[in-house]
């Protein structure tokens, strides 16, 4: 798990302009509802965000995030991966995640963001960029794929390599495009270097423009308010993470 239902994103500084947000429910490819948050700035400012959450699934911490972000410019959507298996409504305290991330079939989570992108498109944002962590992060580089078109993809500790026997995107770099926005902690147990500099190899192998940064000390799961020994890091990665959206050109 990466964060706990309490958790809350940092903020990367003053709003540059007011939002809205509400809770939607979303219908995949094959007919499925699952739920979805979207926050809207009243100014656009660049790239719309499909965020991908880790494998709680959609929670306080995304839909706080998606607010973060439209206040920065960019309309932002989270999705839930669990709507087939556990509806759309809000979820209990002590919701078994692993349970239902369990009976999560990788062809449905992609329909899902799929359909997140396409809502996002009809909204009338065509430049969309996925933002995912940990599970979520495996999911954005994985989504970094000509056919769903994005416009590029940002992972936070997303693990790269193979796990249980599936290829990861390590070993799917030739599917994939640019480009990739990679943040790491330095102290991540799970996600060691030589991971990291794998994913690295196999997309400069690959010809996929790429960007890594791992931060030192920091544990996984470190973007997060209320650790202000992470704060500097936590900066960073918000200013890599703007930059990186900004260099997307908004088209009408």
């Amino acid at each position: 798990m990466c964060y706990d239902a309490d958790a809350v994103p940092p903020v990367h500084g003053a709003p540059v302009t007011t939002t809205s947000s509400e809770r939607l429910v979303l219908t995949s490819g094959d007919g499925a509802e699952f739920a979805a948050f979207l926050s809207r700035p009243g100014e656009r400012a660049g790239a719309a965000v499909l965020v991908l959450p880790d494998n709680r699934g959609l929670s306080g911490f995304y839909e706080q995030l998606t607010v973060r972000l439209a206040e920065q410019g960019h309309p932002a959507l989270a999705i839930d991966y669990f709507g087939r298996t556990a509806g759309t409504g809000p979820r209990p305290a002590g919701f078994p995640h692993m349970e239902h991330l369990g009976r999560a079939h990788k062809d449905t989570l992609f329909a899902d963001i799929a359909t997140g992108a396409r809502c996002l498109r009809a909204e009338g944002h065509q430049d969309v960029v996925t933002l995912g962590f940990c599970f979520g992060g495996r999911l954005a580089f994985l989504a970094a794929r000509p056919e769903l078109g994005f416009r590029g993809v940002i992972g936070l500790y997303g693990y790269p390599d193979a796990l249980f026997g599936n290829p990861g995107p390590t070993q799917l770099a030739g599917e994939l495009c640019g480009p990739i926005l990679g943040l790491f902690g330095g102290a991540d147990e799970g996600i060691s270097p030589e991971v990291v500099k794998a994913f690295g190899e196999a997309l400069d192998g690959a010809g996929v423009e790429h960007e890594f940064v791992t931060y030192p000390g920091a544990p996984h799961s470190f973007f997060e308010l209320g650790r202000p020994e992470l704060a500097e890091a936590c900066a960073d990665a918000w200013s890599r993470v703007l930059g990186f959206l900004g260099r997307v050109p908004a088209r009408p």
